[in-house]
């Protein structure tokens, strides 16, 4: 477009179309817009872009139309992004679209009241516009009124044009058609009119326009605007040209196409193709042929396959903080895929904090630092495949499985502070009432696992204090007390009974509980005097695996790495001469619960089920406080924790599941110990959903007792298939569905029968598959069971409209569509006569009537009419069918004359033609001493000839075949005589010629060239002579012959003289002369030789010298 005023677009949502300028396609007509740009929320306007041609002017210029509507986009979050696409699929901002980009300009910018700043007019192609403006764009924008442009330039300047003026006036799209048919003397009027203040301009661009294209004379038909070949594909480009000799050229980018194994050229009669093999991105190019001064244009689109996602991701579940890696691979290596987030595309310039990596067919989406709110679901996308998967980010929270606990020991004793936390990779620090403990040989500080350990070696009073333990990161404050027992021991000359003293250690003598795993270690004070006997016993069981210290005023027991076996009760006595106790310590084994039987999945739906389990058999001695619910997809390996929380019921709904993938779940039961191994995992199952409604469900035919339905498959099928379709009927004033057919269906279309005449009957259908029922699709008006009549007619095709042409032996299969209710009665015939069933096959059905004929015969041949007949009404067609054959040979053939080298022969046309016309003959002639025979015309019109060129003394015999459609006739006619070329005789005479003097003196060709080389290198002095006779060569250095010289060799090839000398040194430069000498006379040539020193040779010498 081009002079346009200030307003450009049209204030109302009405489209301003121009005047006589070729109306845009209809909406219906135009492919529909993708899914995630038609969804608007209520309330916002669609921005519609149609860009249009308007007219086609002559060359490669065309004019484009901007339409536009506002956008309320107040209610929008965020601004929409935005795609250009050139045809149906080639994004203008992948690799193969970067041509166009480098003549495109694409703008979306804010307008206010619809001004628009100057630019310069738009030029393309009528190709490319077409292919660019084939699609109606509609999306929502976020501000309150917004366009979007696309400029498009043409790779050759048109500044001539001159720039846009919007400067004036309001400005109508068909000021160009009034111009066109306005008088030269109404321009100014017109001009003052509209506000054009360009004038000058436009009528230089009028002038243009007015120029009429003209037609072609050297094509026929064109090149395709354009072309698409898949990656790997061949393809042919094909023209016309009228003359069948004309030479073509192909050029690709404007360069000349060669032939080679990728590029093959043929001509066919009147066609020229251009085959390319194997296409690869190199070949998406512009294309033309050229034929004279004339040119074909076209472009090939080369499209690549599509990259196929062969590894998918994997859900992943980390803590604040931790780094997070998502890892995918691919069909092709370094393939550009795209990554988003939660339909966000993700690039570097936005944020640091995402890295893209890849290696080799691997692709990486590298997080250092996760926060909460990257939790989402992440895309990757290749234009073959999307793999989704989703990540939970977690804040870090820490439980206490065991505290530790108050201690009290005595001198030189052992002890131990311990604690477990629910993090491996937790660190922390220890505390001495309020200082950092620093470990020596005596205190050491160990981190095992989920335990934390102080111990203490040699306890001293100086040891009592407050200990804590701070996991790093965390609020948390373990603490515990440590108490000094110092005992004192007063000698007693006296007999004292052993006595036992579990008071001592503030510990229960009833039952003490350690945890699975855990040592056990019990220290029992004794008393008595003389020292009494300890002994250990298990009750009820001979054996136990108890280690027993006895002391002097104390015993301990001990059981490493406490089990389940290890429960029950120790009896502990003591003896000595003055008396004997005795106490029983209960021991139980506290343990984390069994793991729980495999989870029962049920009430599966698109992205959610519901998980069942039943508590484990055994809760380690502990009541079970909860469980924990974990996730994988069934080919993966990384199981995704659900909760974090612990779980108190038994049941649990997931959620935030993909359709279509095949999960498993598995539990963990967890008590105060902690938690235990995993249950088995449950049966696979997949979440899926049901299928959308059908789609234009629709009646096809009408009878009395029959009704024909038709109908599309839904839009959203889903994971789970499509099992088949359900049709139901319902009376008029009934709320009864019932079913139509037996069962399910898996055909679009059924035909309901039985039905009675007269009824009015709803009908619906709808789309079962896993999930369950689809919704409804239901025909609103109700349908009359009743035959409605329709005028018979016959739909004849367009190839037989004119006489049907076939061979013998050929099938004949005739099919033609005809219409009319209540079905019509058919019938044929052949000349006015019945047709012989035995002979002729006719097959009739509803809608068509076919005619059959196995093998085709002469008598065949002849007008052939069909009739529809319904009640009073018919209508007739008739078909001509000619059947030929190959005709029969040329009669009377007769040798009429030879003369020199020449035989005259003639024939008359042959009596059976084979029911087509005689197109021409084929004439042959044979050596009588061969008889192989060699054809002298073909396609010879006339029914006499004159065979010429024959040899002199032989004998020939001719033939003739004949030929109409079918081909050549079986059989030819011979001539029955021989003709005979007599010989002549003839005196041969050798010509006169005067001998030619070819002598000439020598001359130097190729000169002698001053040349500067490297002392020590052997070098070569070339030149080139001519001469006849060959002339004698000699070479001189500072005019002294150099024949004898054994330094220097010379040779002489095809008038190439080359003198070589070895390893010159600096005396060997000089002034070289070569002499050329024979009879006619003598030539020399001279150059200069300069030899330059060679420096590690100079400093070797000046080494020896100085030596």
């Amino acid at each position: 477009f081009s002079n346009l005023g200030s307003h450009p677009f049209p204030e109302k949502s009405e489209t301003v179309t121009p005047a006589e300028a070729a109306p845009a396609p209809a909406a219906s007509e135009l492919p529909a817009p993708p899914a995630e740009s038609s969804q608007n929320t209520e309330g916002n306007k669609e921005l519609l872009l149609l860009v249009s041609l308007v007219h086609k002017q002559k060359g490669k210029t065309g004019t484009v139309n901007l339409y536009s509507k506002q956008v309320a986009g107040e209610s929008l979050l965020k601004k929409p992004s935005v795609k250009w696409f050139k045809g149906k699929w080639m994004d203008l901002a992948s690799k193969v679209g970067q041509s166009i980009m480098k003549k495109s300009l694409i703008r979306s910018c804010p307008m206010s009241e619809h001004t628009l700043s100057h630019s310069k007019p738009i030029h393309y192609s009528t190709a490319e516009i077409y292919h660019l403006c084939h699609d109606i764009v509609s999306f929502p924008f976020p501000s309150k009124t917004n366009y979007i442009f696309l400029l498009l330039r043409s790779t050759e300047g048109h500044d001539e044009a001159g720039e846009l003026n919007f400067s004036g006036n309001k400005i109508t799209f068909y000021v160009w058609e009034i111009l066109r048919k306005a008088p030269p003397s109404e321009y100014e009027k017109i001009a003052f009119q509209y506000g054009i203040t360009d004038l000058r301009g436009m009528l230089k661009r009028l002038k243009r326009i007015k120029k009429e294209e003209k037609k072609s004379t050297a094509f026929l038909k064109k090149l395709d605007p354009a072309y698409q070949v898949d990656k790997g594909q061949k393809i042919k480009l094909m023209v016309e040209v009228a003359n069948p000799d004309a030479d073509v050229k192909w050029l690709k980018n404007g360069q000349e196409i060669q032939v080679s194994g990728r590029y093959i050229f043929e001509a066919v009669g009147n066609k020229r193709i251009l085959t390319i093999n194997h296409c690869s991105l190199a070949d998406d190019a512009a294309y033309e042929c050229v034929v004279g001064e004339e040119k074909s244009f076209t472009e090939l689109f080369v499209k690549e396959p599509p990259i196929l996602i062969t590894h998918p991701l994997e859900d992943q579940m980390v803590m604040v903080g931790e780094r997070v890696e998502f890892e995918c691979e691919v069909s092709e290596e370094g393939a550009t895929v795209k990554w988003e987030k939660d339909g966000v595309e993700l690039t570097r310039e936005e944020t640091f904090k995402y890295r893209f990596k890849k290696d080799g067919k691997k692709q990486y989406l590298i997080i250092n630092e996760s926060t909460k709110e990257d939790s989402g679901h992440y895309t990757v996308k290749t234009n073959g495949g999307v793999s989704v998967a989703e990540l939970i980010v977690q804040e870090k929270k820490l439980e206490v499985y065991q505290s530790i606990a108050d201690l009290t020991v005595k001198a030189r004793d052992q002890a131990v502070f311990k604690c477990e936390v629910s993090d491996e990779n937790v660190k922390g620090i220890w505390l001495k009432n309020g200082k950092e403990v620093v470990p020596d040989e005596r205190i050491k500080i160990s981190h095992i696992g989920r335990i934390h350990k102080l111990t203490i070696e040699d306890v001293t009073p100086g040891d009592e204090a407050d200990y804590s333990f701070i996991p790093q990161g965390f609020a948390y404050n373990l603490s515990a007390k440590l108490q000094f027992l110092e005992v004192k021991i007063d000698f007693v000359p006296r007999e004292e009974p052993p006595k036992i003293h579990l008071d001592c250690l503030g510990q229960s003598p009833d039952t003490i509980v350690v945890v699975a795993g855990n040592k056990l270690r019990l220290d029992v004070p004794i008393s008595g005097d003389p020292t009494p006997t300890v002994i250990w016993q298990k009750v009820n069981k001979s054996e136990g695996r108890v280690r027993v210290e006895k002391h002097e005023d104390h015993c301990v027991f001990i059981i490493e790495g406490a089990e389940k076996e290890d429960e029950g009760v120790y009896r502990v006595i003591v003896k000595n001469p003055v008396g004997e106790d005795k106490a029983d310590i209960t021991v139980k084994v506290i343990d984390v619960p069994d793991p729980p039987e495999a989870p029962k999945i049920s009430n599966i739906g698109e992205d959610y089920c519901t998980v069942q389990w039943q508590p484990p058999k055994y809760d380690g001695g502990q009541p079970v406080l909860g469980y924990i619910l974990e996730r994988k997809k069934k080919k993966s390996y990384r199981w995704m924790r659900l909760n974090f929380d612990l779980l108190k019921e038994l049941t649990y709904e997931a959620k935030r599941m993909i359709e279509g993938v095949v999960y498993e779940m598995r539990i963990y039961a967890v008590n105060s110990i902690g938690m235990s191994r995993p249950s088995p995992a449950s049966q696979p199952f997949m979440p899926i959903a049901p299928p959308s409604e059908p789609t234009h469900f629709t009646v096809e035919d009408v009878s009395d007792s029959t009704v024909a339905l038709k109908w599309r498959p839904p839009e959203r099928i889903g994971a789970g298939g499509l099992d088949g379709y359900i049709v139901e009927y319902c009376k008029e004033g009934s709320t009864e569905w019932i079913p139509a057919l037996p069962g399910l269906t898996e055909r679009t279309s059924a035909l309901i029968k039985d039905l009675v005449t007269g009824d009015k009957l709803h009908f619906r259908i709808k789309a079962i598959n896993l999930a369950g029922e689809s919704g409804a699709a239901i025909i609103k008006e109700p349908i009359t069971v009743q035959e409605i009549l329709q005028r018979p007619k016959i739909w004849l095709p367009r190839h037989l409209r004119q006489t049907l042409v076939k061979k013998v032996g050929e099938t004949i299969n005739i099919v033609i569509p005809f219409q009319g209710k209540p079905r019509p009665k058919i019938t044929w015939t052949k000349d006015g006569q019945s047709l012989d069933a035995k002979d002729v096959g006719i097959r009739n059905s509803n809608t068509d009537t076919i005619l059959f004929i196995r093998k085709a015969e002469l008598h065949h041949s002849g007008a052939y009419e069909i009739t529809l007949q319904i009640e009073n009404m018919t209508d007739k067609v008739a078909i001509t069918i000619q059947i030929i054959d190959k005709p029969g040979p040329p009669q009377n053939i007769k040798l009429t004359d030879v003369w020199g080298f020449n035989a005259a022969l003639e024939w008359t046309p042959p009596q059976d033609d084979g029911n087509a016309q005689i197109l021409g003959y084929t004439v042959q002639k044979a050596d009588k001493k061969t008889m192989e025979w060699y054809t002298v015309f073909d396609h010879y019109r006339r029914t006499n000839c004159v065979v010429s060129e024959l040899i002199m003394g032989n004998e020939y015999f001719f033939r003739v075949f004949s030929e109409n459609l079918c081909g050549l006739s079986e059989t030819a006619a011979t001539t029955k005589n021989p003709a005979y070329i007599q010989k002549t005789g003839t005196t041969y005479k050798p010509p006169c010629y005067k001998e030619h003097d070819f002598s000439e003196p020598p001359k130097f060709t190729h000169p002698l060239v001053n040349r500067s080389v490297i002392a020590g290198y052997n070098t070569t002095l070339s030149c080139a002579v001519r001469g006849i006779p060959k002339p004698k060569i000699y070479w001189y250095k500072n005019k002294m012959d150099l024949s004898g010289d054994a330094k220097y060799r010379m040779f002489s090839k095809q008038g190439v003289l080359t003198l070589e000398i070895r390893k010159p040194t600096p005396f060997d430069g000089g002034f070289y002369t070569c002499k050329a000498v024979n009879e006619r006379g003598e030539a020399e040539i001279e150059c200069k030789l300069d030899v330059r020193g060679n420096h590690m040779s100079i400093m070797h010498n000046t080494n020896t010298a100085v030596k």
